[in-house]
C-alpha cells in the first residue's frame, strides 16, 4: 500500500495505546535528484513523516573519516528528534552511514552496532527502547548490500544476532536493496512479516520498493504508506517510506 504522505496525526488515530510510527529513509548524503546537496530540506522531510523513530541511511560521507552529511547539530536544533549514539569517529553522525533518529521523550535502554558479512563493508544498528506510550521495542536498521547472496548472509547474520538477545518485541527496517517483490528476504519469513509500502525508488520516478520493514511477533501493521511531495521528490534519490505499528502488551 501506499499514499502520497502521512496523514496528519493529531490525537492518535487509533484507541490502542500501543501505536507509534516507524520510518526510514535513505538519505542519500543530503545529495538530491537536482544534484545539490542541501541537508535543509531532508530536515524538512524528516519533520513532515510524523515518526516517533526512524532508521536513516547514507547519513555521513563515505571518505576519511566519513564527516557528517547530515549534521547532528541540524537534527537538535531543527527537529523533535535525538540521533542514538552510534558513531565510531566524533565526524560522523551514523556508522556504515546509519543511524537511528528517536523522538525526544523515549527512553533509549541499549545500543549496539552488528557487524555483517559481504564483499563490501556493511553493518546494521540496533537500539532497545520505549517510548511513553509503550513498553519495550528493539529495532534495528539496516542498509543491505547490493548482491543478493551477500544480503542473504546478512540477514542470516541480523537473526543470529537476535536470536542471541533476550526476547523483546522487534522490527527491522531500512533499505533492503531488494528487486524482487517475492524473493530474496527468506532468512526472516519464519519470524517475521516483510511489508514493503510502496515504491520508494527512483524519488524522480519510482519503480522499486527497496525501503521496507520486518514485523516481528507482537508488532501489527495498521497502515504504511511512501512520503511522496513535491520536496521529498527533490531531497533524496529514494522517498522515505512510514508505518504505523500496534504493540501487543504482553
Amino acid at each position: 500500500m501506499a499514499s502520497q504522505g502521512p496523514a496528519n496525526r493529531g490525537p492518535r488515530a487509533y484507541i490502542q495505546v500501543m501505536d507509534i510510527r516507524l520510518a526510514s529513509y535513505n538519505l542519500h548524503k543530503c545529495q538530491g535528484t537536482d544534484r545539490r546537496r542541501d541537508p535543509g530540506r531532508v530536515i524538512d522531510v524528516l519533520n513532515s513523516v510524523e515518526a516517533d523513530v526512524l532508521a536513516l541511511q547514507e547519513v555521513d560521507h563515505r571518505l576519511g573519516n566519513r564527516p557528517e552529511a547530515l549534521p547532528r547539530r541540524m537534527i537538535e536544533d531543527n527537529t523533535d528528534f535525538e540521533a542514538v549514539d552510534l558513531a565510531l569517529s566524533p565526524a560522523s553522525l551514523g556508522w556504515h552511514g546509519q543511524t537511528l533518529l528517536l523522538r525526544k521523550g523515549a527512553e533509549l535502554l541499549s545500543a549496539d552496532r552488528l557487524h555483517l558479512p559481504g564483499l563490501e563493508p556493511r553493518g546494521a544498528v540496533l537500539a532497545e527502547l520505549t517510548l511513553p506510550e509503550t513498553g519495550p521495542l528493539r529495532v534495528v536498521g539496516v542498509h543491505l548490500g547490493l548482491i543478493r547472496r551477500y544480503r542473504l548472509k546478512q540477514l542470516r547474520a541480523i537473526r543470529a544476532a537476535l536470536e542471541r538477545r533476550a526476547p523483546m518485541q522487534t522490527v527491522i527496517l531500512g533499505d533492503f536493496n531488494e528487486w524482487s517483490t517475492d524473493r530474496g528476504l527468506e532468512p526472516l519469513h519464519d519470524l517475521f512479516e516483510v511489508h514493503a509500502p510502496g515504491r520508494s525508488y527512483h524519488a524522480s520516478r519510482p519503480v522499486a520498493a527497496l525501503d521496507r520493514l520486518a514485523l516481528g511477533q507482537g508488532v501489527e501493521l495498521r497502515d504504511a504508506g511512501v512520503v511522496e511531495t513535491q520536496l521529498s521528490r527533490l531531497a533524496s534519490d529514494h522517498l522515505p517510506v512510514w508505518a504505523d505499528v500496534a504493540l501487543n502488551e504482553n
